[in-house]
């Protein structure tokens, strides 16, 4: 603690070792903040342009959707991928279980769409990753060689396709991916989930993106070539680990091929039945970041600002200094999340839950601190052991 002896008093602006140590994320943090909103501005300077027919024409196009589950918003979600401005795809609707309840709502859109959709509902194991196994189960049914892999929860507009798929008319380009933002955030829980992803991880993903700090893949929207699929080992090849999306994204740049992410923005619709799921979520995202990144995920501790200005204000007794530099680094953690928030993404939603950010930023380094020491995953009501490599293994009895 700062001394309050003769000479020395709580409010003194002296820093020992300990309290330097707290301020560096404060300042890199805030830094960040601001560089996250430029880069996004830059990213999002072609978003508007017009995307015209490659040279030889579209491709068809297989769009792969694996369900678990009912979720909110699903059959909308589905149509939404069904009524795309493309001229020849098909969609795969896949499940593991015949009792899910989103079955009916499958069959209904199947019926709606009977030319277009085929429903898939096969138990297939081919490792521990459930969307891994329920994706090889739908790949067995795709008709084309370009392929689109677009998770259950997201909804698409109309020019979807040919926003994704246009950068493969590119040889060199192994794989496309785009940007989400979360939308229909109804209770605190969820609105706290929206403000990860709209304010933290999306920002930070285009950051790394324009930059080249860091390669990623996002698996809830992705376009990759079959061939180039097999090449890495195929579908089974990714089935044990947790982030499976990255060790594709991983396995392919590995490869000499080249990524995109194209400033097209798809929803993901916040489906949080309660406190505990969501943080639940929160320490299961961490864990997916420490097994495909590790360097990026202790990286990220330094971007914490709140929390770290918060802790220092603890340690020097919320003293006046200590007070101002918290308030500091929440003015300024609201002003550029605000900013990219309306000007970058356009989510209302967000901006009305900012207040909450602060108690989010705060909530994340905890989970940063849980996902880093937890060895164990709990995902889909299974409860499994991560390795270090990132791998999926069985708990041992």
């Amino acid at each position: 603690m700062p001394s309050t002896g003769t000479g020395n008093t709580v409010t003194s602006m002296e820093l020992d070792f300990l309290q330097w140590i707290l301020l560096v994320p404060v300042i890199v943090g805030s830094v960040y903040g601001f560089l996250c909103l430029l880069t996004m501005r830059r990213f999002q300077a072609h978003a508007s342009e017009m995307v015209e027919a490659p040279p030889g024409g579209w491709s068809a196009v297989t769009i792969l959707k694996p369900i678990c589950g009912l979720d909110k918003g699903l059959e909308e979600n589905l149509r939404s991928t069904c009524s795309q401005d493309y001229p020849e795809y098909q969609v795969v609707l896949s499940a593991q279980d015949e009792n899910d309840p989103a079955i009916p709502v499958m069959q209904k859109i199947r019926q709606e769409f009977p030319e277009r959709v085929d429903l898939v509902i096969e138990n297939t194991v081919v490792g521990l990753n459930g969307k891994v196994n329920n994706l090889t189960g739908a790949l067995r049914h795709a008709r084309h060689d370009v392929l689109v892999i677009s998770d259950s929860d997201t909804r698409l507009g109309r020019d979807y396709l040919k926003r994704i798929v246009a950068p493969l008319a590119d040889r060199k380009i192994g794989y496309v991916c785009t940007p989400y933002k979360a939308t229909t955030a109804g209770r605190w829980y969820e609105k706290l989930c929206l403000l990860s992803f709209n304010a933290d991880f999306v920002p930070g993903v285009i950051f790394a993106y324009v930059t080249g700090a860091a390669k990623f893949c996002l698996g809830s929207s992705v376009a990759v070539r079959r061939e180039d699929l097999a090449s890495i080992g195929g579908l089974e090849g990714l089935s044990e680990y947790l982030a499976e999306d990255y060790e594709m994204g991983r396995r392919l740049l590995d490869n000499g091929k080249r990524m995109v992410l194209v400033p097209y923005w798809v929803e993901i619709l916040m489906d949080v039945k309660g406190a505990a799921q969501w943080w639940n979520y929160q320490v299961l995202w961490d864990q997916k970041t420490r097994a495909a990144d590790p360097v990026g995920f202790f990286s990220t501790v330094v971007t914490r600002s709140v929390p770290f200005a918060v802790l220092l204000a603890a340690y020097r007794l919320a003293d006046w200094p200590g007070i101002a530099i918290l308030g500091l680094a929440v003015l300024l953690r609201l002003a550029g999340a605000a900013a990219i928030l309306k000007w970058e993404i356009k989510d209302i939603e967000g901006l009305r839950a900012l207040w909450l950010l602060p108690v989010r930023d705060v909530a994340a380094l905890a989970s940063w601190a849980v996902a880093l020491t937890k060895r164990t995953v709990v995902w889909r009501n299974a409860c499994l052991t991560l390795r270090r490599d990132g791998r999926l293994a069985r708990r041992e009895s």
